[in-house]
């Protein structure tokens, strides 16, 4: 517990002689290192993501166990409600990647044509 009977010897002093409020850090600090990304770390991250995401879709399936009915063409299929978003879901991701597959197709062959274009 300080008094009042002089400053504190652990403070430094500023300009008047009082204790200084925010005294620079003059300690010497470690040289910043740049990491580099590597695959296997990346693939880590996305595995752990990746399982984030089915723990939260089991947890979406297992509390929508109510039973709907699907009618697709002249089938009747019962089903829960949590599997038949989650096949919707897959469809659409399936969908989204054809057209992704396509693109890159095209794009390969421009890239493709033009290399053979070129001396």
């Amino acid at each position: 517990m300080a008094t009042s009977e002089g400053p504190r010897d652990d403070l430094p002093e500023s300009d008047a002689g009082e204790p200084a409020a925010h005294a620079p850090d003059t300690r010497p600090t470690a040289p910043q290192v740049e990491i580099e990304r590597t695959r296997a770390a990346v693939t880590w991250t996305g595995l752990v993501i990746g399982v984030l995401v089915l723990v939260l879709l089991l947890v979406f399936i297992l509390q929508n166990l109510d039973r709907v009915t699907l009618k697709v063409f002249l089938w009747d299929f019962s089903v829960p409600l949590g599997i038949v978003v989650l096949l919707a879901a897959i469809a659409g991701a399936l969908v989204m990647a054809l057209a992704g597959g396509v693109r890159i197709l095209q794009i390969r062959r421009v890239a493709r044509k033009a290399r053979a274009g070129q001396p």
